[in-house]
């Protein structure tokens, strides 16, 4: 997540960005310090760092 601005009333407006294409042996230490470093190159600071994992459950 990260800030784009804020509203007059000064609350911090906030988007959020994924990542496609990530390898799932990848470790969270790893996937934390990737978006530290894609973030640098921004002008907006990052707030926070969420990781989702999918899973499809099949029946067997």
């Amino acid at each position: 997540m990260y800030q784009t601005g804020s509203t007059p009333t000064g609350t911090p407006v906030t988007r959020q960005k994924s990542l496609s294409y990530v390898r799932s042996d990848a470790s969270e230490e790893a996937l934390y310090n990737v978006a530290q470093a894609l973030f640098s190159l921004s002008l907006q600071p990052l707030l926070d760092v969420q990781l989702r994992k999918n899973f499809r459950l099949i029946e067997e």
